[in-house]
């Protein structure tokens, strides 16, 4: 009965329910604006909170982070912009269906696989929180440097044809994100003396610049070409085209839920490990993947809806943040006088139900708010060029101005855009420059530990790592990607075909 009273409080209370509407609505509009992260949106929120119940302060920050996962995707959908690194995958497959009038149609299934999606997390979090925080526990330093080098690797899933360019593309990310004050020594690096570049590069920047300043600069060339208009008929998809796309849908959900279980991870690197997975389950897509493919937007789109259940399981039953924003409700939580971790399921089972219902509900308003005012959000890409490109170019100054109130972090922005639009140019792909930026401190940080633990030897790293079955399988994934990339395992299948 207790559980069942804890589960309705933010049901029958207008006021957590509105708080909670309210909260989604805003983080769709959050997470959409480049720049205007979700994390930034909660922490501001801490000092505006602090006073409140408790009930109330962790509902508007669960709707605001629901939302904001979701509505990242608006902007990479319309305007090939990432509203959050979470939504990078989703550009590549989403922004050629708007450049072809689908727009409406992306939008549509995005924001119904997102609702799957962030179910079957928020469902994993009420069934296997123990389960799933006791796996996430075994994890050991060097399975999180795997990890990220496993992300790294799937740079190839992301770079087209050429796996040396997505390589490249990949390393110069780790370069740029190791730019600043080493965290474990203070000892500046890569700062050439300069001090505007002891703080490091700010990700956000090199993100809106790539994806929002060079894509500006790239539609220069067909700045006089008429834009697509957008055939906004059918949005809601129909069950048929569900009930097709759910199998891939339940298997990168579950992916999703498993990596937002992992301390420090988060929807990003879920988004894309379940986007290599379905380039590699999906055989015969109706269309190539990075041309249009529905499976490349079912899968990062379940994948980092999902990751929000799986990232309050380390939060709620360890007392570890599976995320930036779960480390800011911990914070949150700890001002209110609770301490998340084991005890908490224990001591107060109602915080941890209420907080199950209150990420239920933001999960059905996403759905509402998600498949609402649709017209009107696409008809942005309906603009005259002439329009659109001013409007681009000052949303990307905002967003980049707004992280830390720095006009560095806008000249960094400019610079990366007219870097990002050679790349382009000349074939090189974007997305592995982010993804190399944001898992850059994942990996020196836990190579570093995974060292030091094993005395410095390397051969007691390669001997822990193949005695340790997870370890094994980590190391397993990165050698088989690596292989699978290369024109080598290519012959080898044509081979056995013939």
């Amino acid at each position: 009965m207790d559980v069942i009273h804890s589960l309705l409080i933010p049901i029958l209370d207008l006021q957590l329910l509105g708080l909670i509407a309210l909260g989604t609505f805003a983080g769709i509009y959050v997470g959409a604006i480049p720049g205007l992260s979700v994390t930034m949106a909660v922490s501001i929120l801490i000092s505006f909170t602090f006073s409140w119940d408790v009930y109330p302060a962790l509902a508007l920050m669960i709707g605001i982070y629901m939302g904001g996962v979701y509505g990242g995707s608006r902007t990479a959908i319309l305007l090939n912009i990432p509203g959050a690194p979470a939504a990078i995958a989703t550009a590549l497959d989403g922004y050629p269906m708007a450049q072809k009038g689908q727009a409406g149609e992306a939008i549509g299934i995005v924001t119904v696989v997102s609702f799957i999606g962030g179910f079957i997390g928020i469902f994993a979090l009420a069934v296997f929180a123990p389960l799933l925080a006791d796996f996430a526990i075994r994890f050991q330093p060097r399975d999180y440097f795997l990890l990220g080098v496993l992300g790294i690797l799937l740079v190839g899933s992301l770079s087209g044809e050429s796996l040396v360019k997505g390589i490249f593309a990949g390393a110069l990310g780790i370069g740029l994100g190791a730019v600043g004050m080493d965290p474990l020594t203070f000892t500046e690096r890569f700062t050439f003396g300069t001090d505007g570049l002891r703080a490091g590069v700010s990700f956000v920047a090199v993100m809106i610049g790539m994806f929002g300043i060079s894509e500006g600069l790239m539609q220069l060339h067909t700045v006089n070409t008429p834009a697509v208009k957008q055939k906004i008929g059918r949005i809601i998809p129909s069950w048929l085209m569900v009930r097709k796309h759910l199998p891939l849908g339940l298997q990168t959900s579950t992916i999703g839920t498993v990596i937002g279980a992992l301390p420090g991870t988060g929807g990003d690197i879920a988004a894309l490990i379940a986007y290599d997975h379905a380039t590699r389950v999906t055989k015969n897509p109706e269309v190539p993947f990075g041309k249009g493919a529905i499976e490349g937007l079912v899968a990062p789109e379940t994948a980092n809806n999902a990751a929000v259940g799986g990232a309050f399981i380390p939060m709620l039953t360890l007392g570890i943040p599976g995320d930036a924003v779960t480390a800011i409700m911990i914070g949150a939580l700890f001002i209110h006088g609770l301490n998340p971790g084991p005890m908490l399921m224990v001591e107060q089972p109602d915080m941890f139900w209420f907080i199950v219902s209150a990420l239920g509900l933001a999960n059905v308003f996403m759905l509402i708010f998600g498949l609402t005012g649709i017209k009107a959000f696409v008809k942005i890409v309906e603009m005259p060029r002439a329009i659109l490109l001013p409007v681009i170019l000052l949303l990307s100054i905002v967003g980049a101005y707004a992280v830390s109130n720095s006009l560095n972090d806008v000249y960094w922005m400019l610079g990366f855009g007219v870097f990002g639009y050679f790349m382009k140019l000349y074939g090189y792909p974007l997305g592995p420059v982010i993804l190399g930026v944001i898992l850059s401190r994942l990996l020196d940080d836990n190579w570093r530990r995974a060292i030091i633990s094993d005395q410095e030897s390397l051969w007691l790293l390669l001997k822990g790592t193949l005695m340790s079955p997870l370890s094994l399988v980590l190391f397993a994934s990165v050698v088989l990607i690596f292989v699978s990339k290369t024109p080598l395992w290519g012959m080898i299948f044509r081979k056995r075909a013939a």
